[in-house]
């Protein structure tokens, strides 16, 4: 159903949120959905009774998996009760929620053959840093590195080439570039950042690189001209925005994704009011299909947009990767699985899906070791390992 609840049962939904009616209850239990919400949407429109366990049929509703909403559920079951799978196939949606499933699907098909070699799994440029974030091009080469592409390229500035040399795996390959006198990637890098990335199926840009103008000329050229998939993350969306629709087209099949959380994604449309997002389904949805690229709104949800229309629900990861350098990790993580897609021909929708759903798992593995306040996103990318064995199994 939909619409907030009516008296008395407001008043009692609100009592319900906490246990001061019923303190020695041990479960609470809500069917379908927890009353009070909206079963089309993720907010809340009034008050609604908050839930222990939620037990949904068939198919998990938007208030199940979208927060607000998706707060008052508690743990969630789905029940099957029989609906034909046809039935269900024939229902108009645009809201999915990924499976373990769809990352399996994804991981069997890349999986390492007897003649698997590193150009047959693909190359991943990160063109990334500046003099005071060397860091966050270190973890999203590290991520990628760690992804089971092939090979693994860093562009950063010559001034950042040592800080990053000895953080670095050593399977990474480093490339210094042409630099602003603040240590920023400068405009006349791009010709060197082309001639470094030629035969790449993968790049990145963003993680670090600061916000100078010549920096957003060089970002501004790369993304018009760059012709393989690209991952846009941090500064790289900042200096993109308002996002530009042509920015977005596709360049011979070369998709663009894009990972803004809110407050870059606010930028990307030109907003300052955070209610501009409060769908944020519906937003999502409509700046992947205007721009025809693929979104990654990150935060309490991912949600993924793609130029089709359809929106992905990632059910993995926790509010211990609101940490800083896990968005790095995460477009690390990206760029490895969409460069070894493009060698392997792979879709990219799947892809990020998959990825996005592979990285938020590392991060569940990684609260279960060392708790919220302890992992670190370096101890996201270590449990890539564990994520990958949980999943294929």
């Amino acid at each position: 159903f939909s619409g907030s609840l009516r008296p008395p049962l407001d008043r009692l939904a609100a009592l319900l949120r906490g246990r001061d009616l019923i303190p020695h209850c041990p479960l609470r239990v809500s069917v379908d959905l927890p009353s009070g919400l909206d079963a089309d949407s993720g907010l809340i429109p009034g008050h609604a009774a908050e839930a222990d366990l939620t037990i949904t049929f068939t198919a998990p509703k938007a208030a199940n998996v979208l927060p607000p909403a998706s707060r008052c559920n508690g743990r969630l079951i789905t029940a099957h009760i029989g609906s034909p799978q046809e039935l269900i196939d024939a229902q108009p949606s645009g809201l999915f929620l990924s499976e373990k499933k769809d990352a399996r699907k994804w991981l069997q098909a890349t999986a390492f053959s007897k003649d698997s070699y590193k150009n047959r799994r693909g190359h991943a440029v990160i063109i990334a840093g500046s003099a005071n974030y060397s860091g966050a091009a270190v973890l999203a080469a590290n991520a990628a590195m760690r992804s089971g592409v092939g090979m693994v390229t860093l562009i950063t500035p010559q001034s950042t080439v040592g800080a990053a040399a000895s953080r670095l795996l050593p399977e990474v390959m480093l490339r210094g570039v042409a630099e602003t006198t603040d240590g920023m990637i400068a405009e006349a890098a791009f010709d060197e950042a082309v001639e470094m990335s030629a035969g790449a199926d993968a790049v990145a840009v963003g993680c670090g690189i600061g916000r100078s103008e010549e920096t957003q000329r060089f970002v501004k050229r790369a993304v018009a001209t760059m012709k393989c998939p690209m991952i846009i993350d941090a500064d790289a969306l900042t200096l993109l925005s308002p996002f530009a629709v042509e920015l977005g087209r596709e360049i011979e099949g070369a998709a663009r994704i894009l990972t803004p959380h809110e407050g870059e994604f606010l930028r990307l449309i030109g907003a300052a009011d955070k209610d501009a997002i409060k769908d944020r389904e519906s937003a999502v949805r409509s700046f992947a299909v205007k721009h025809g690229v693929i979104l990654v709104l990150k935060g309490e949800r991912v949600l993924i947009g793609l130029p089709d229309g359809r929106v992905i629900v990632n059910p993995t990861g926790n509010s211990g990767l609101g940490k800083a350098g896990n968005g790095d990790t995460l477009t690390g993580i990206l760029a490895g699985f969409t460069a070894q897609a493009a060698a392997m021909r792979i879709g990219s929708s799947e892809t990020v899906t998959a990825a996005v759903y592979v990285a938020g798992k590392a991060g569940d593995i990684a609260e279960s070791k060392y708790g919220k306040h302890v992992m670190t996103a370096s101890d996201v990318r270590e449990c890539l390992a564990e994520a990958f064995a949980e999943i294929i199994k």
